[in-house]
């Protein structure tokens, strides 16, 4: 079957053109028009307001400062450009010269610097942040992406920071999902200060690691001029063709950012950009066949299933899975009731042995014939060779940004992206998805005092998003144990995929095309009283319509296939905090509460066709915060406590894969300090309990079932041919994958004298607690404790590196999808490893 490709770049450029050309007010014009030159000291002193920590440098031989300290303003929170301190919220901005120091190449890294930010598995991309325990969203500039929970892997190495939000987003960004989300920005040529660099700068690296890892990247910004308007701009470029630790897998990838700030006038500037990334992978289930002595041992259950491949053409098609000896491949046990007096509950371990084993001997297609045991090791994984995973994103963005007289500032955000991706994978789950979508966000702000000691910021106006949707998936018959990882596939565990084979050959599961469209206005106040006290307060309202279809060539759309369904929502949502600096102490202890809209969306962007239908495609999450900041030490340190609950509203408005019915409770800490002119200091701490209020809510949770959940005398290599499934008992609805308590602490070392002079080591210590596979705590995953190291040495034009991580050797995992899957697979994580790097600078 051919995948239908739309070019959607063209239309981009021209819809971005006119939303921005339309906000373009007639005094900008007219002062453009005039020649009028950049007043360049009125731009510098409108950009450098910023209050917080002051700037502590560790010197080196280039006086380069490690940016270890909160000490920007960020508005990827409220939009006001507050300090981290000041903001009452809990997040995490990083610098990029952090990442670069600690060698954090990944998003799942993160969690060694940010408090709350730890990752499960989704099949071994990392698309995502899970944030308090639920997947988090991403966010460019301030406007929120595309969701990809694992289509591809975010890139972080374009960014001039990232900053790391713990809790929905204010009203002011629009519908998020409850946990939090990360927001990216990106390299620029306008300084902090307003002002452009004087002069060109760049560099060109090279980076090789363990595996067979390789990266170039390059990169170039500066001053211009056009038509005596100032500019600047920065390019970025990134190359990867790298093997990897896992067997079958491999990772070839191009990125390439631009962004260009000009001065059109004093009062008006235009910033505008793009990024595209081209990613051809796989993604990595990693150990199938899981049990308690797989993870504590290596002890692997080998054999394989009769095969079913009956017409010879090497793979197992869904018709040829139904027909199965027997009766088929599948056993699934239905909540009981007085028709089922054997089955309690649908819960296969409250079966009795007897039971179960009579069920699977009715199933001959599901055992292993020549069952036996094996060691193996962590690169030994569910992938064949032709397994993929590719993904091509465009994102563009235009702002335009107008200060009028008498203080009031309009900014016009433009923002398009595109997503074509495909990912298939022979153990039996296929996905493609085209989706775009095209956000304006207009914004005034201004500045009022009233008398002596009152003084308030306000933002208010309208944004618009829409999103176009088209996507299809097949897993009805996906079997991850059928294949024995000690050897290579064959046609006993290769199956016919939609996206290979046609829909006529193997249906989808879902099928969808559709689009939403977002009609929202939000306002927010945020007022200072005698400077010390401060409340901000905002709202917003959404008129989200949205148009669904299931198309004819699916399996679960029985009744309302091939039949448009249309819905209309209306949204409210709104925030309110209170903060307060203790005179004299530099701390500021705050308190939050809010409440946000979320758009219940899947892998592919796309409103599933049911959850129209039912009227369960729009929820509510609320947030409960409160939390203790400050600056101390003359400001040589920053520390910050936070305990948080937060939940969803709506138990039956859900995506088990994208975006649960959580509630999360738990206490965030982290610290910063610049302990000497050579030392800098970080540590974060979590502690988290996570809720899965819809099992709760039941008592039950439905789940694919592993070995470890079989009663007692049942040979799991009866089942590993097939799929058993059913409904896991668990009063208490507590989620797993996700520990219960994160440590971690970094040192940064620099040396200014001698002829260490350039050189930074940097060490770092993460312990996470133990945490169970999945929902039926049937396989424990054990704790661990992992040790990085890094050195680097600096002068005026070269940069070297060389960072080890997990130099302990730790045997660690992380759970794959706890809810469905977390009893059949788990994902070995990466033993010690080195990345070496050079750089070049100009």
């Amino acid at each position: 079957m051919k995948r239908v490709r739309r070019s959607r770049d063209k239309r981009a450029l021209v819809v971005m053109t006119l939303v921005g050309g339309a906000a373009l007010p007639g005094v900008a014009i007219a002062e453009i028009a005039s020649g009028t030159e950049v007043a360049q000291a009125e731009v510098a002193a409108a950009d450098t307001a910023s209050e917080g920590i002051e700037e502590v440098i560790v010197n080196s031989r280039v006086n380069k400062e490690v940016n270890i300290l909160p000490r920007e303003p960020v508005d990827s929170v409220f939009g006001f450009e507050k300090s981290i301190t000041e903001t009452p919220r809990s997040l995490t901005s990083i610098s990029n010269e952090t990442l670069n120091k600690l060698n954090i190449n990944e998003i799942d890294d993160l969690v060694a610097l940010s408090p709350g930010s730890f990752t499960q598995s989704f099949f071994g991309v990392a698309g995502s942040l899970d944030v308090r325990g639920t997947p988090g969203e991403t966010y460019f500039r301030g406007i929120r992406r595309i969701d990809n929970p694992g289509n591809y892997p975010t890139p972080i190495g374009a960014s001039d920071r990232i900053d790391i939000v713990r809790g929905p987003a204010s009203p002011i960004y629009g519908p998020s999902k409850i946990g939090g989300y990360l927001n990216f920005v990106p390299k620029s040529a306008r300084a902090k200060d307003g002002q452009y660099s004087k002069d060109a700068l760049g560099e060109l690296g090279v980076t090789r690691g363990s595996w067979d890892k390789n990266v170039l990247h390059a990169e170039v910004g500066g001053p211009g001029k056009v038509a005596g308007k100032e500019f600047g701009y920065y390019l970025y470029a990134e190359s990867e063709d790298s093997g990897s630790y896992y067997q079958n897998t491999e990772t070839n990838q191009s990125l390439y950012q631009a962004s260009l700030d000009m001065q059109l006038s004093d009062k008006t500037r235009i910033e505008f950009g793009g990024l595209y990334q081209n990613f051809d992978g796989n993604q990595v289930a990693g150990w199938n066949r899981l049990t308690q002595d797989l993870i504590d041992n290596g002890t692997y259950i080998t054999g394989s299933p009769v095969s079913l491949d009956t017409n010879g053409d090497g793979l197992m098609s869904a018709a040829e899975a139904a027909a199965a000896p027997g009766k088929g491949l599948g056993l699934f046990y239905p909540f009981g009731s007085a028709g089922f007096p054997g089955i309690p509950f649908g819960d296969v371990s409250q079966q009795s042995a007897a039971t179960v084993n009579q069920d699977l001997d009715e199933r001959p297609g599901m055992a292993l014939v020549n069952p036996g045991t094996a060691k193996i090791n962590g690169s030994q994984v569910l992938v064949q060779e032709d397994d993929t995973l590719e993904s091509k994103v465009a994102t563009l963005y235009f702002d335009f940004i107008h200060e009028f007289e008498g203080g009031l500032k309009m900014t016009n955000k433009s923002f398009y992206e595109s997503l074509d991706n495909i990912n298939e994978n022979a153990y039996g789950f296929s996905q493609y998805a085209n989706t775009y979508a095209f956000e304006n966000q207009l914004n005034f702000s201004f500045k009022q005092d009233y008398g002596k000691y009152v003084s308030a910021a306000y933002q208010f106006g309208p944004s618009i998003r829409y999103q176009d949707f088209e996507h299809g998936d097949n897993f009805a018959y996906e079997y991850f144990d059928r294949r024995d990882i000690t050897k290579p596939g064959s046609p006993i565990d290769r199956r016919t995929l939609s996206t290979r084979d046609g829909s006529t050959i193997e249906p989808f599961s879902t099928h969808t095309v559709g689009h939403y469209t977002d009609l929202g206005a939000a306002f927010l106040a945020d007022v200072s009283v005698i400077e010390d006290i401060n409340l901000l307060v905002g709202a917003r309202y959404d008129s989200i319509d949205i148009t669904s279809t299931c198309l004819e060539d699916t399996l679960d759309c029985t009744g309302f296939a091939g039949v448009k369904q249309t819905d209309k929502e209306d949204a409210f949502s709104w925030t309110g905090s209170l903060s307060y600096k203790i005179p004299g102490t530099g701390l500021i202890p705050y308190a939050t509460r809010a409440k946000q809209t979320t758009l219940v969306v899947g892998q592919g962007g796309e409103v599933p066709t049911e959850s129209v239908l039912s009227g369960n495609s729009v929820a509510d999450s609320t947030l409960d915060e409160i939390g203790l900041k400050g600056n101390f030490w003359k400001d040589r340190l920053y520390a910050a406590v936070a305990y948080y609950k937060q939940k969803r509203v709506d138990f039956s408005a859900q995506n088990t894969v994208t975006n649960n019915t959580t509630e999360s409770e738990g206490i965030e800490f982290e610290f910063r300090g610049a302990i000497t002119n050579n030392l800098a200091l970080s540590g974060a701490f979590t502690t988290i309990e996570v809720t899965n209020l819809t099992a709760r809510e039941n008592g039950l949770q439905f789940g694919f079932a592993g070995a470890g959940d079989l009663p007692a005398g049942v040979d799991p290599s009866k089942m590993f041919g097939g799929v058993v499934n059913g409904l896991t008992v668990d009063p208490d609805g507590r989620k797993a994958g996700v520990p219960e308590k994160i440590y971690s602490v970094y040192l940064i070392y620099n040396f200014d004298q001698g002829v260490l002079e350039g050189l930074t080591t940097t060490v770092g210590v993460t312990h996470v607690e133990s945490t169970f596979s999945g929902f039926s705590k049937a396989v424990l995953l054990p704790s661990y404790t992992l040790l990085n190291a890094g050195l680097n040495y600096e002068t005026k034009h070269w940069k070297l590196g060389l960072q080890g991580k997990n130099l302990t050797d730790e045997r660690y995992f992380r759970s794959n999808f706890p809810d469905l899957f977390g009893s059949s697979v788990v994902l070995p994580e990466l033993p010690r490893n080195y990345l070496a790097s050079i750089t070049y600078k100009f």
